[in-house]
């Protein structure tokens, strides 16, 4: 049974409060399944400009929107300690009434590093980390169930001491995960802990430089077909991990708002490379200028639902 077809849009924090709470509602009218922010410490793209945090904007997003499930894309593990990120992840399942996703990813950006002084780590280390903060994260969110009592942690680099994990979450046994992985030990771990595993088909360069369109589906094809094995090799389902991708927005060179015929068409093609969620950048007002954006929204992504 496939799991059914999931559509979210990441709306970076780059606008004014007001016009993010606007956004807010009108996607949560417009039914899309979930809301996605950027956690990072500034724009990677335009570091000096206007960017707000990720998660204090979640929690306002959780009691002004009523159906639409809220995460970041992904949780950065280096501004954080995961015993905070488990007290601000549990808070949001709260205001939302049980709507939070926890999303993850080891990658760091530079300026999160640089701007708040932070000690740089090298790519192997980071890849520990990001194991060792998503157990503890794991063993804290499932801890405490119910209220009372408290949860300890002892890891290589992540420890907790009796954290007291009250009240414990909305959702049993815990919020779930959405953890980015690339790297083959990453998507193992991400096979045995995760609900959903989100990849960006365009992360990698070949000789010539971006992938092309059909290039961005084989890779993203080739991909789950490596964490099926993965799936297999830790005795799990490979179909009850759910698979997303992050696309439009210039991560995939696909214009996929440029009609409902254009939107019907990417999506058949990544779903037939074994994608199951759908998560695109909020499209830019030259997207939304043809009036096929609402279009796709009000009718065809439920009319794609439908046909699974």
């Amino acid at each position: 049974m496939p799991l059914p077809l999931r559509f979210g849009i990441l709306a970076p924090q780059v606008v004014p409060v007001a016009v993010q709470q606007e956004r807010w509602r009108e996607l949560d009218d417009y039914g899309f399944d979930s809301l996605w922010f950027a956690d990072h410490f500034v724009n990677p793209a335009r570091p000096s400009g206007r960017w707000f945090e990720a998660y204090t904007l979640m929690a306002a997003a959780a009691v002004q929107t009523e159906r639409i499930r809220i995460g970041a894309l992904v949780t950065s593990i280096t501004i954080r300690h995961p015993a905070l990120l488990a007290k601000e992840a549990l808070t949001i399942d709260h205001l939302s009434e049980g709507r939070f996703e926890m999303g993850i990813g080891a990658a760091g950006a530079v300026n999160d590093v640089n701007m708040t002084g932070l000690p740089e780590w090298d790519p192997l280390e980071r890849a520990r980390r990001f194991r060792d903060f998503v157990k503890m994260l794991d063993t804290l969110l499932r801890g405490e169930a119910t209220d009372g009592g408290a949860t300890s942690y002892d890891g290589a680099y992540y420890q907790a001491t009796e954290a007291v994990m009250d009240p414990g979450p909305v959702q049993l046994p815990r919020p779930p995960f959405t953890l980015a992985a690339a790297r083959p030990v990453n998507m193992k771990f991400t096979a045995r802990l995760a609900e959903s595993w989100n990849q960006i088909p365009s992360d990698v360069l070949d000789d010539r430089g971006a992938l092309s369109s059909e290039e961005c589906v084989d890779q993203t094809r080739a991909r789950n077909e490596q964490m099926d094995e993965f799936c297999a090799s830790v005795g799990r389902d490979p179909s009850t991990l759910r698979r997303s991708i992050l696309a439009g927005g210039g991560v995939t060179p696909d214009n996929v708002w440029g009609s409902p015929e254009q939107f019907r068409d990417f999506v058949g093609r990544y779903r037939e490379a074994g994608v199951d969620e759908f998560l695109f950048y909020y499209p830019s007002r030259v997207e939304q200028g043809d009036g096929y954006y609402e279009q796709i929204a009000r009718e065809v992504i439920p009319s794609l639902k439908a046909e699974v």
